[in-house]
């Protein structure tokens, strides 16, 4: 019984602002073509879906997201171990990474414009950057912060370093790393929205754009929830994936 009054208190918030959604737009406080009621986003919905444009748009951004997350995170994630395991690795990296990791990834964006034109390699590359270095440094920060007895007894037991780093280092930098994945997964969609509606003519933050200068706002607002279900989505997915991988270190 608890649990299911627990799970009705967390959709409660949701029909409450459902509600006063619906509330505005039967009431008009602002004019509808600028607050389009929940059935007509709904109903929008079903139309972008039925002509193809929410599906093709969709997956061109789901696949700048996946790219360029996934060699972000990896380039991150190894980066960020070696910088966390060796010392001369960190006091040679740290501080080029300490003056280019506060630039917006958006901030790379004109120069990126200049040197690669506009392409599908642009959006992947911002993307690349902005899950590099979060993934990088709570990749070190999870290294740096494992026992050192741990690893002395495995040295003892003659444990080689690579056995070492698979087996002790990189479990116990699991929550870390996760953290720095969580935040990222979020991250990327932010920024692919704002790169495809600045420079890239697909994609929901193209067509997020597009509807804006054809005051659609239905449109737009389909395109905001696109990305906060994406957003909500890979976050949730790399909470259970850390829940099963890391449950039975703690």
């Amino acid at each position: 019984m608890k649990t299911k009054w627990q799970s009705l208190w967390g959709v409660l918030p949701v029909l409450v602002f459902l509600a006063l959604w619906e509330a505005v737009a039967r009431l008009d406080l602002l004019p509808g073509h600028f607050f389009p009621s929940f059935p007509e986003v709904v109903r929008e919905i079903f139309v972008l879906i039925g002509n193809g444009v929410l599906a093709d748009n969709f997956l061109r951004s789901l696949w700048r997201v996946l790219i360029g997350f996934s060699t972000g995170a990896l380039a991150g994630l190894a980066v960020g171990t070696l910088m966390g395991w060796r010392k001369f690795v960190d006091r040679s990296l740290s501080p080029i990474l300490s003056l280019v990791y506060p630039i917006p990834p958006l901030g790379w964006l004109p120069l990126l414009m200049l040197w690669m034109g506009i392409n599908e390699f642009l959006p992947i590359t911002i993307i690349f950057i902005s899950s590099f270095f979060p993934v990088c440094y709570n990749t070190a920060t999870g290294v740096r912060s494992v026992g050192r007895n741990y690893v002395w007894a495995a040295r003892t037991l003659g444990a080689s370093e690579p056995r070492i780093l698979a087996t002790i280092i990189i479990p116990q930098a699991l929550p870390s790393i996760f953290t720095g994945l969580r935040l990222v997964a979020g991250m990327a969609w932010r920024v692919i929205i704002a790169a495809e509606m600045i420079a890239i003519p697909t994609g929901v933050g193209a067509l997020l754009i597009q509807a804006e200068s054809l005051m659609r706002m239905d449109i737009i607002i389909v395109c905001l929830m696109v990305l906060s279900a994406m957003c909500f989505l890979f976050e949730r997915l790399f909470l259970l994936l850390e829940s099963r991988m890391t449950d039975r270190w703690r």
